[in-house]
């Protein structure tokens, strides 16, 4: 990157690694000097919780508002319905209404750990594209805003011909997204004054919709920024763990396993995550990275805490460091383990080992979980587990039993009522 920014926004984005490309970096540089502007980021409601790999997008919405601007969190209440076909291998399924405002109030709790709602001149405001997706009249759509549109330069962006390039099925719901997306941009300028969308590289070619329709219509000049798709070193979608996707929401995964993820990062990755998923200075996240053999660790449990603390507090990220010394470094079991409660009627005359590794995360399934064991990666209470045919019963869980996979993912599995 040759370009010297003047804007502190741009100067971060830059320098921490968040920039794979801008629309016009001279012009948005030179708007962003404007100490107020809005720049926004849609998030579906897919879920009830965003994960790891939304995370990145947070944290630019969150330097936003750092350099003295106003972030907006932009909920897709109406594009959920229909759903974005980019980089997917097949079309998502189609929730309810009631399905995507049960996902939003989950949703909702992750943003303010990271930006400011108040009602200050720079605070945060959270919209929902249903507000104007809901009511359009199709008709009037077609005529003021589809005719803006090429089919020809819409088949041509990567999201939609990736998909017909393996011959895969894009329905006529799916193609319309982009078209929304870049309505919703437009709205957004225009109620307001919004300058800016940001997202993954992936979302380009609809932001360049937008962008586009802005000007035809309301003669508006808006800007796009993107940031790089993260992958880890070994070449892993980011927001993956091996027992699934690392949510951001505590009911979904526990601080102690968001904790973990962390600590467990590959050791080429440590200098660049600090830059992205911390507020350290520069010259600590190139030193940290920078460290070689064991003391590499003491970088990796400074990322975890850094990053829990963020999301979580500091009382969540020192309690799951104080576990992970307890269970790692003491052989204890630790009171903060992810903890699998089983009642009477669960346990009945005995479960087998192999259902408690699956119930309890550390395996997906029954066959991965007798592999696991086969070899030699399964241990219970700190001890080797070798027998796959093992049951256990109400005598053996008179106190909590620890259940290990490898050396860094455990569990506690313990009878209702029990106190760890």
């Amino acid at each position: 990157m040759t370009y010297h920014p003047k804007s502190e926004f741009m100067r971060v984005m830059i320098e921490r690694g968040y920039l794979a490309d801008c629309t016009d970096y001279q012009g948005l540089d030179e708007a962003l000097m404007t100490p107020g502007q809005s720049a926004y980021i849609g998030f579906d409601a897919t879920a009830k919780s965003l994960h790891v790999g939304s995370l990145i997008q947070i944290m630019m919405l969150r330097w936003f508002q750092k350099t003295g601007h106003k972030p907006i969190t932009l909920m897709g209440g109406g594009t959920t319905k229909v759903g974005d076909p980019s980089f997917r291998a097949d079309e998502r399924p189609l929730l309810t209404d009631a399905q995507i405002d049960d996902n939003i109030a989950g949703i909702k709790r992750v943003f303010s750990a990271y930006v400011d709602y108040s009602d200050d001149k720079n605070g945060a405001v959270m919209i929902n594209n249903a507000e104007w997706l809901v009511g359009l009249n199709y008709l009037e759509f077609l005529r003021d805003i589809g005719r803006h549109f090429s089919v020809n330069r819409m088949l041509a962006f990567e999201s939609v011909k990736s998909r017909l390039d393996r011959e895969q099925s894009l329905s006529f719901l799916e193609f319309n997204y982009m078209i929304l997306q870049a309505y919703d941009f437009m709205e957004l300028h225009s109620r307001y004054g919004c300058i800016l969308q940001m997202g993954g590289s992936d979302q380009w070619g609809n932001i360049i919709n937008g962008i586009d329709l802005t000007r035809r219509t309301i003669k508006g000049e808006v800007f796009g920024l993107t940031s790089p798709l993260l992958t880890t070193s070994d070449g892993k979608k980011m927001g993956k763990s091996l027992s699934g996707a690392v949510w951001l929401n505590p009911d979904m995964l526990s601080p102690y396993e968001f904790w973990q993820f962390w600590r467990n990062t590959t050791d080429a990755d440590v200098g660049r995550f600090l830059k992205l998923y911390t507020e350290l200075p520069i010259e600590d996240c190139d030193r940290l990275g920078a460290l070689q053999g064991s003391e590499i660790n003491a970088a990796k449990i400074r990322l975890a805490n850094e990053v829990t603390t963020l999301l979580h507090g500091a009382d969540a990220a020192a309690k799951a460091e104080a576990t992970a010394r307890e269970v790692f470094e003491k052989g204890g079991i630790g009171g903060d383990l992810p903890t699998l409660s089983l009642s009477a009627a669960d346990l009945g005359d005995g479960i087998s080992i192999v259902q408690l590794i699956v119930k309890s995360g550390l395996a997906k399934t029954g066959k991965e979980a007798k592999r696991l064991i086969a070899e030699n990666g399964a241990k219970l209470d700190d001890a080797p587990l070798t027998d796959a045919g093992l049951m256990i019963t109400a005598d053996a869980l008179t106190s909590p039993i620890k259940l290990s996979a490898g050396k860094k993912r455990h569990a506690l599995v313990q009878l209702d009522g029990q106190n760890t």
